[in-house]
């Protein structure tokens, strides 16, 4: 009966963890329409291009664990000058086609039409309205196009210099039903509204 007892008390934190909502751990994007960005472009910026060693992943859950996933294709581009980003010319397009999953049926599923539907919504667009100094980095704000669907979000993100190279890293999550992604899941196994999405773009000069 001890015997019993004990492995019930080790598997209470175990089934409490898989549970978890990683987005509990992020801050939350915030969300509202699309607005018409009030900067200018830089006039005198550096145009940097994002390197292969670019990453955009993301993190789902339901109620039972998670999954980790990204982008494998995806191209982009900021301007920068005096080693941070300047004025609103700068933009983030996904091949949505290249989602990735760290399991092959769900990835599969993902494409589908209960999710990111690719065939008929094969980009996604990030296209920055503004970028403010923080207290702690940047505030990004950019109007998101995903799933035919465009909402402005807002994000803290941080940026570093490393050589010749600048660095962006952002970790946030968004409300996956604010663009029209409504599948709930199984009955005894639904998913999460809130999705985390984690950047880390490295970027250089245009050759």
């Amino acid at each position: 009966m001890k015997t019993t007892y004990l492995a019930i008390a080790l598997s209470v934190p175990l089934v409490f963890t898989a549970c978890e909502n990683p987005a509990d751990k992020t801050t939350d994007a915030t969300v509202s329409e699309a607005v018409v960005s009030n900067e200018a472009p830089a006039a005198d910026g550096v145009k940097y291009v994002f390197t292969p060693e670019s990453q955009i992943n993301f993190v789902g859950s339901k109620v039972t664990g998670s999954h980790n996933g990204g982008f494998k294709s995806f191209t982009g581009y900021f301007m920068v000058k005096d080693g941070a980003p300047v004025g609103s010319d700068h933009k983030v397009t996904i091949d949505i086609n290249s989602i990735w999953s760290d399991n092959e049926k769900l990835t599969g599923h993902l494409k589908s039409e209960d999710f990111f539907a690719v065939e008929k919504f094969p980009e996604a667009v990030f296209a920055v309205t503004s970028v403010a100094k923080s207290t702690e980095g940047y505030t990004v704000s950019g109007n998101f196009t995903l799933h035919g669907v465009t909402k402005n979000i807002s994000f803290p993100a941080t940026v570093t210099e490393s050589g010749d190279a600048l660095k962006i890293d952002a970790k946030f999550d968004i409300n996956r039903k604010d663009f029209g992604i409504v599948y709930a899941g199984k009955t005894d196994d639904l998913i999460r509204d809130e999705v985390v999405i984690e950047l880390k773009l490295e970027a250089k000069p245009e050759a």
